[in-house]
C-alpha cells in the first residue's frame, strides 16, 4: 500500500514537472514544429592584387572596396610596387588565406600568367582588371577599349596638327594595354604617315610608364628633329608630364600638342593652362564597381559572361570593355567636374 501510494505520487510529480516545462517552453517561444533559425550566409572573400597604388590606383581600390562592402564581401588587398616577384608572392599569400576569387592588376602581362596558374590549382577564378594577362586561363577581363584610347589620343593631335613631325611615346613594354594603345594611335595616323603629311621622328616605350623615361624619349626626339616637332603622342598623363618637362626646357611647352590618359589632376590642370592638349577619361566607378560585383558572383560560384571576347594568346577571354571619353579644355567642366572626378577648386585653384 505504501509502495502504491509512493508510485502514484511519483507519477503525479513527473506529470507536474512536464507540464511546467511545457509552459516554460511555450513562454520562450519554443515549439517542436518551429523550423530552426537560418544560418547567416557566409561572406565571400575576395583578393585584390594591384600593381601600384600611385596615381589613379588608390581611387580604383576605394571604389572596389565600396562596392564589395555593399555586397557583404570581405576584400584582402595587396600592392606589388611594380615588382613581378613580389606580386607573385602576394598572390600566393592571398590564395593561402582562402580568397574565393582573385582580381589582378598585373605589372607584367606575361609574368602574371604564373599567378593565374596558381589560382587555377586551387580552383579560384581570376579577373584581369584594366590590364590583360596574357597566355593564361583568365576567367574575365574588365577594362576600357584601349585601342579606342589610342585612336582618340592620336586623332585629337592630328586634328590640331595635320602635318609635321611627331614623337610617339608608348607606355610600359610589359603592359599589353600599352601595345593596344599604340595600335590605336597608328590606326589614326597611318594614312597621313603614308602620304608623308606626318613624319614620326621618334618612337619609344616608357619603362613602367614613368615621367622620367618619357622625358628622355622626348629629349631624344627633339634633338633628332632639331626641335621641329608639332606633336607628342604620349600614352597616359604621367608620360605626358614627362614630355612636357622636356618641352619646357626648350621653350616649347604650350606650342607642341600633347596627349594623355587617365584625367589625373595635374594633367587636367595642364589642360586648362594650355600645356597639355587632351586626356582620355576612363570613369573609374563603373570599372571598379563592376569588377567587385563580378568577383562576388564568381566567389558564389555564379556564372559571369562578358559582352565580347579578347584573345590573350591562350584562349578567347570573356571581356567587358567600356567606352573611353576624350577630353580637351572645353570639356573639362562638363565631363571631369560634372562627373565629380575632381573638384573645381582643385583644378582651377579657386
Amino acid at each position: 500500500m505504501i509502495t502504491r501510494i509512493h508510485s502514484t505520487a511519483h507519477s503525479l510529480s513527473l506529470r507536474s514537472l512536464l507540464a511546467v516545462l511545457a509552459v516554460v517552453l511555450a513562454a520562450c517561444g519554443g515549439s517542436s514544429n518551429r523550423p530552426p533559425a537560418a544560418a547567416a550566409e557566409p561572406r565571400p572573400k575576395i583578393g585584390l592584387l594591384m600593381d601600384t597604388l600611385e596615381g589613379r590606383w588608390t581611387r580604383d581600390r576605394e571604389l572596389f572596396l565600396e562596392r564589395a562592402k555593399e555586397l557583404n564581401a570581405d576584400v584582402l588587398v595587396e600592392a606589388a610596387d611594380r615588382d613581378d616577384a613580389r606580386q607573385l608572392q602576394q598572390a600566393e599569400s592571398l590564395l593561402e588565406r582562402g580568397v574565393e576569387a582573385l582580381v589582378v592588376v598585373p605589372h607584367n602581362a606575361e609574368a602574371a600568367a604564373k599567378i593565374v596558374e596558381s589560382a587555377k590549382k586551387r580552383s579560384v577564378p581570376v579577373i584581369s582588371y584594366d590590364r590583360l594577362i596574357l597566355n593564361a586561363d583568365v576567367d574575365l577581363y574588365l577594362s576600357y577599349d584601349n585601342r579606342r584610347v589610342g585612336e582618340q589620343q592620336a586623332q585629337a593631335l592630328r586634328n590640331q596638327a595635320p602635318k609635321g613631325n611627331y614623337i610617339l611615346i608608348g607606355g610600359a613594354p610589359t603592359d599589353h594595354n600599352a601595345k593596344l594603345i599604340r595600335e590605336g594611335q597608328m590606326s589614326a595616323l597611318k594614312d597621313a604617315v603614308q602620304r608623308g603629311d606626318i613624319k614620326i621622328v621618334a618612337d619609344g616605350w616608357a619603362k613602367d610608364w614613368t615621367a622620367e623615361a618619357a622625358a628622355e624619349l622626348t629629349e631624344a626626339g627633339l634633338k633628332k628633329a632639331r626641335n621641329q616637332v608639332v606633336a607628342v603622342v604620349t600614352s597616359n598623363d604621367t608620360t605626358a608630364g614627362g614630355a612636357i618637362l622636356a618641352l619646357e626646357k626648350h621653350g616649347l611647352a604650350g606650342k607642341v600638342f600633347v596627349s594623355g590618359q587617365d584625367a589625373n589632376l595635374d594633367a587636367v590642370r595642364r589642360i586648362v593652362s594650355g600645356t597639355q592638349t587632351m586626356t582620355v577619361y576612363k570613369p573609374l566607378r563603373p570599372l571598379a564597381r563592376g569588377a567587385a560585383s563580378a568577383a562576388v558572383q564568381f566567389a558564389k560560384k555564379e556564372k559571369v559572361e562578358g559582352t565580347s571576347t579578347v584573345d590573350n594568346g591562350k584562349r578567347q577571354v570573356q571581356a567587358l570593355l567600356l567606352t573611353p571619353i576624350g577630353v580637351h579644355k572645353d570639356l573639362v567642366d562638363q565631363i571631369i567636374l560634372g562627373d565629380k572626378f575632381h573638384k573645381r577648386e582643385e583644378v582651377y585653384g579657386k
